[in-house]
């Protein structure tokens, strides 16, 4: 596995990701998307809310604004604990997120830790600035929300914040969806948007930065009917890597098994919780992700959000070490009652069996980031081929940039290039597609291998004659004639057939 810095090179290299305002000096923690790289991104959305959202009956979507009443944020409590722990290098003034600061050390997980802990724990391991070796201040709390102000006045009544995370306008919308939509629980809510982070210090490319997308579903249930999740059958056949807190707390490896193990033994001890954490895994599995690349691991006591009594997350192994790619939380009905309490507005739901209000609780909320997923398609899809000398991005092509190239043999012949042009020209109207007739056919091979393009057309001049072309596939070099008028048919067969 190449390195997070051999990474960015490359996607910057090919047209994925470019640092932004580069030629001013960059922007820590902001990255741009580029030809290619948009694509990809606009790709794993789709595929995203396609699976989510569209082929399900009980979720529906919003897309909810950057900026909202600064109130939900008191509300959410955001406004008075949503920080990380700074440490600030008395010598330099060199600032650092405490506990990245600790595990990039001594390999140790400080998550959570209290500013306590983490002064005593810097203390006995004598931890100095890495830049200039100084000694290390006092640990303080630094809240990570953007300030921005709305209207002509900048002043505490038009203070606002660029929303942290997604969730919470959800939560402000509950009842209009819910209204809206006629949604029964149990339900989902899900969106996909933008969040802000003011990252005491974003590191590893994409994986933490302060400018960021999320793909999220709040799923609400009945608070009575907590554990019956009738779709858990669905999933129990599902395996995977498990990391529970009895397993960290023992120092164990994670253990692999079926998800109906883990629920007997009560490992994981809501069906819900199960049953999200497979789909969501399976949905990275069938876009071609490794399945062993991931495991699934509970927070213990110090990391648990102040809203949250379980959370569990999908983490992936990165060239960095294992990291989480996303959460899901057990929220209970904490959201809604706190905007309930601050708005005065009654978001509770009518219960028809039992006659009597209920607040649904939010028994997981699968929260994926986009950009971290980008990443996690690319290091499982980069390979270098000895035998071509070249990189191949082996994408599933559904997240693919160009789906198929199309080449004349010889750029120099008007009838193969009029040819060439047409049969482009037919498919683009259904497939993203690239011309190309620059270089030898072989050098052509090898940008598209490279950029994850998975099948591509050669017109020769047989083509002229007997109406076919020429399909390389790109994992395996193979290359088969195929008729012209049969080639939408076959490139929706081998999508459809695709595996990696």
């Amino acid at each position: 596995m190449i390195s997070i810095e051999e990474m960015a090179t490359f996607c910057k290299r090919r047209g994925f990701i470019y640092p932004n305002s580069e030629i001013y000096g960059g922007l820590t923690g902001f990255f741009d998307y580029g030809p290619l790289g948009v694509e990809i991104k606009n790709n794993i959305k789709k595929e995203w809310w396609n699976t989510f959202v569209r082929r399900r009956e009980d979720i529906v979507g919003i897309d909810g604004s950057i900026i909202t009443h600064p109130k939900v944020w008191d509300a959410s409590g955001h406004t008075s604990s949503f920080q990380d722990i700074m440490i600030e290098c008395k010598k330099c003034k060199e600032r650092y997120r405490a506990d990245q600061l600790i595990e990039s050390i001594t390999k140790e997980r400080a998550d959570g830790w209290s500013i306590k802990k983490i002064e005593s724990f810097i203390k006995k391991q004598k931890i100095k600035c890495q830049k200039c070796n100084g000694e290390l201040a006092e640990a303080a709390p630094f809240n990570l929300m953007f300030h921005t102000y709305v209207g002509p006045k900048q002043d505490k009544e038009s203070l606002a914040y660029l929303r942290p995370e997604t969730a919470q306008v959800i939560f402000t919308n509950f009842k209009l969806v819910q209204e809206n939509a006629r949604l029964k629980l149990p339900f989902g809510i899900a969106q996909i948007g933008k969040a802000f982070r003011n990252e005491i210090s974003p590191r590893n490319f994409l994986f933490r930065s302060r400018e960021f997308e999320q793909m999220e579903i709040e799923y609400f249930v009945h608070p009575k009917k907590r554990e019956e999740c009738e779709q858990i059958g669905e999933v129990e056949n599902h395996e995977l890597f498990i990391y529970s807190e009895k397993m960290q707390e023992e120092e164990s490896k994670p253990k692999k098994m079926k998800i109906k193990e883990a629920l007997s033994k009560r490992i994981i001890k809501n069906p819900w919780h199960a049953y999200w954490l497979a789909t969501c895994h399976q949905w990275f599995i069938s876009l071609g992700a490794h399945q062993d690349h991931f495991r699934i691991r509970q927070h213990v006591k110090d990391e648990l959000s102040h809203y949250s009594t379980d959370t569990w997350d999908i983490e992936y192994e990165f060239p960095f070490g294992w990291k989480e790619l996303l959460g899901i939380a057990d929220r209970g009905d904490y959201d809604l009652k706190q905007h309930m309490h601050h708005s005065k507005k009654d978001l509770s739901l009518f219960d028809e069996e039992t006659k009597e209000k209920i607040i649904p609780q939010v028994i997981a909320e699968p929260s994926i980031g986009v950009d971290r997923t980008f990443l996690v398609f690319l290091y499982d899809a980069y390979t270098y081929d000895k035998k071509r000398e070249n990189i191949v991005l082996k994408l599933h092509p559904k997240l693919a940039p160009i789906l198929v190239a199309v080449f004349p043999l010889l750029s120099n012949k008007q009838e193969l290039t009029k040819k060439a042009r047409d049969v482009f020209n037919m498919l683009k109207e259904e497939f993203s597609c690239f011309y190309d007739a620059s270089g030898s056919i072989g050098r052509r091979y090898s940008r598209q291998d490279e950029v994850g393009t998975p099948f591509c057309i050669t017109i020769d001049f047989d083509s002229l004659t007997q109406q076919d072309v020429t399909i390389r596939l790109r994992d395996t070099t193979e290359q088969k004639r195929v008729k012209e008028k049969e080639l939408k048919e076959t490139i929706d067969k081998l999508i459809k057939e695709y595996k990696s």
